[in-house]
């Protein structure tokens, strides 16, 4: 039997409560890699944060922009196979690839979308899982196959060979669940995404990214890097990420980016396209969206596509004060 048909779906409202340990094949997810002796100088000439001082068991959130500071790609850095990964949503790489490699030519770097397969690890056994699987500490780790990348507490990515894919699935006593789990952490976590459906349409600062350590203000020029600059320094961006919430009237298509209104006076308002969603087994679901940063306590928000549902903005699990 195909291994990768192990993995299914699991029931699951607000107030269940989900195995001590899970593994997931994350198949909508994957990484582009550089090799080379450039390939530090290269990157930290293209992206936000910054490459010189990532330590090796670290790993960091970027972005990659273009000239106006529109973002082509958020993408998770770390060190891997002797080399970088950028890791990120499968369906943003193809134009991402392209743009990463616009300069390429002129340095010593190669290139290359990942063949490795990933997974995420998830649940409060997820820590002592991942150390079995690695004689190190730290935030990124050597296993067999490839790296293990600590995303918080008690999640992790592992991105390794096929055939160490195998192995681990054929071993694992974790409980195999479908990709959508994955999405759920990353929703509660506040973690933006950039697809193909989205790509330049946000500068960083409107996806948080400030704040999430993924935009360094002193390393110097990159591309985009005036606009960037220009959102902090003059308070030019009037946008963030939220995390909203709230009913279904019918299942939302996943294939499909459903959008949201806003409450306008007596009148409804376009406010944008979900960045991400997970929809719970109970007619409930749950989101990232772009909107104004200027909205009022308590605006009222809507499906589009299902004007009878209410939905409202919650609490970030990290503050966008900056200091």
């Amino acid at each position: 039997m195909d291994w990768q048909n192990d993995f299914q779906p699991l029931a699951h409202t607000k107030n269940s409560e989900l195995p001590e340990l899970m593994l997931t094949h994350l198949t909508e997810w994957s990484a582009i890699t550089m090799i080379g002796d450039d390939k530090k100088s290269y990157l930290q000439g293209q992206v936000t944060c910054d490459v010189v001082t990532l330590a090796a068991d670290e790993s960091t959130l970027g972005a990659h922009c273009d000239a106006k500071g529109k973002v082509w790609s958020i993408f998770r850095l770390f060190n891997h196979n002797g080399g970088y990964a950028l890791f990120q949503p499968r369906s943003a790489m193809e134009t991402e690839l392209t743009e990463i490699k616009k300069y390429a030519i002129f340095s010593k770097v190669d290139i290359e979308a990942s063949n490795d397969v990933a997974f995420g690890v998830m649940g409060s056994q997820a820590d002592s899982y991942i150390d079995s699987l690695s004689d190190t500490q730290g935030d990124v780790r050597p296993v067999a196959g490839g790296t293990a990348v600590r995303i918080e507490q008690n999640r992790w990515l592992l991105l390794i060979k096929d055939v160490s894919a195998q192995q681990l699935v054929k071993e694992t006593s974790a409980t195999k669940v479908d990709s959508t789990l994955w999405q759920y952490f990353d929703i509660l976590s506040a973690q933006p995404k950039v697809t193909k459906s989205n790509q330049i349409e946000h500068i960083p600062q409107a996806l948080n990214l400030q704040a999430l350590d993924g935009i360094s203000f002193t390393k110097g020029c990159y591309t985009g890097q005036e606009t960037v600059a220009r959102a902090k320094y003059r308070g030019m961006n009037k946008r963030e990420m939220f995390i909203v919430s709230g009913n279904l009237e019918q299942p939302l298509d996943p294939n499909n980016n459903a959008e949201l209104e806003r409450a306008v006076g007596d009148n409804w308002r376009g406010a944008g396209q979900l960045l991400d969603v997970y929809q719970f087994d109970d007619g409930q679901a749950i989101g990232l969206i772009v909107l104004p940063n200027n909205l009022d306590d308590g605006v009222k928000l809507r499906l589009t596509e299902q004007p009878n549902t209410q939905w409202a903005i919650q609490p970030l699990p990290y503050s966008l004060i900056e200091e």
